[in-house]
């Protein structure tokens, strides 16, 4: 085999090019797994040599420590959404016997992220689970630094789908359709929309599915970005009710908003210029949080399914830490819940 040792630090990922194998393959035979054809091992094991490869302390204590621990590594646990993601995990990793370990990004950076994968080799890991809604360009380097630990991204960009990354994410872009042709079926021709901050990946899609949806229904719609908090969405809504409702000639007549919080403050702003929910405005959430039936009025959203997210996660990592994978990439879909915060559009 004809394999010469780089100048630079060996990764994981150089192992892998080199035998032609996944970094999964990799890690299994760094971790003695059984489930790995002799012939691959001797090859992986041989070019582990050759090029000199150290895994690093996480991954040696898969070898040496006991292997019922899982890390989760987070960004964002202040909001409802990552809070649910993180909770459902730990409860499907309960279910399986597994403990788990936690660990926070400071910010959407890779690396924050890099900084949270080495505060976790001081525990005996078995795999981790990142549910981290950063951008694309910040992942690229998340199976070096994850240094032979098998990993499953959650809540991770539509686009890493092609790179033979593991991931379980909850589409984005499907559940801001459904909010946007809901209120397009009403009726609706003049819309706004309060985003997240484009910084989440997730908030990006939204976004964007936002804009197609109105572009292919030939609308023109007005966008706000704000920051997933009730005072966000109140903030982004006066200004929505300042420029484009009082004394607009062609009002805006629903509001679509990024979350439940920023939809709460929506409708806390528009009770504060007199104007009536969905009488005047109509306006929808996304998430489907528990308060949700019970604002005034009862506020129509997009349910993600967090449950299931916990288990695919949990039960693809679990998969990943035993054997090959055939299906590493699961798209759970969202759903419209209708109450009444949203109608068809007062006719004048």
């Amino acid at each position: 085999m004809d394999v010469h040792k780089p100048s630079k630090n060996v990764t994981l990922n150089d192992v892998a090019q080199a035998s032609g194998v996944s970094h999964q393959t990799v890690s299994r035979v760094i971790n003695n797994s059984p489930n790995v054809a002799e012939a691959t091992r001797a090859r992986v094991r041989e070019v582990i040599i050759a090029l000199g490869y150290r895994p690093n302390s996480a991954a040696r204590q898969l070898v040496t420590g006991a292997r019922n621990t899982v890390g989760i590594i987070s960004y964002g646990m202040n909001h409802y959404g990552p809070a649910q993601m993180v909770q459902s995990i730990e409860r499907a990793l309960k279910q399986q016997g597994y403990g788990l370990v936690l660990a926070s990004l400071d910010s959407l950076e890779a690396v924050s992220l890099q900084a949270a994968i080495t505060a976790l080799e001081h525990y005996p890991i078995a795999g981790l689970i990142l549910v981290t809604p950063l951008l694309a360009d910040s992942l690229t380097d998340v199976a070096q630094f994850c240094g032979g630990v098998p990993f499953v991204l959650v809540d991770a960009p539509a686009s890493l789908a092609s790179t033979g990354t593991p991931t379980v994410r909850i589409d984005q872009a499907l559940g801001s359709r459904l909010a946007t042709e809901h209120v397009l079926s009403l009726g609706h021709q003049h819309i706004a929309e309060i985003s997240g901050p484009r910084l989440w990946s997730g908030a990006i899609e939204r976004h964007e599915a936002w804009c197609e949806v109105l572009c292919e229904a030939g609308f023109i719609g007005h966008s706000l970005e704000s920051n997933w908090t009730a005072a966000g969405g109140f903030a982004a809504t006066e200004h929505i009710i300042s420029n484009y409702v009082l004394e607009a000639a062609d009002p805006i007549t629903a509001i679509v908003a990024g979350n439940d919080q920023m939809a709460l403050g929506a409708i806390a702003a528009l009770h504060a210029h007199g104007l009536r929910v969905p009488e005047d405005v109509s306006v929808v959430g996304f998430d489907n949080v528990p308060e949700a039936q019970f604002y005034t009025p009862p506020l129509t959203t997009v349910s993600q399914q967090f449950d299931e997210l916990g288990e695919q996660s949990s039960a693809l990592l679990l998969e990943l830490m035993a054997t090959e994978s055939t299906e590493s990439h699961i798209v759970l879909a969202p759903k419209l819940v209708v109450r009444s915060s949203s109608a068809p559009p007062r006719r004048p």
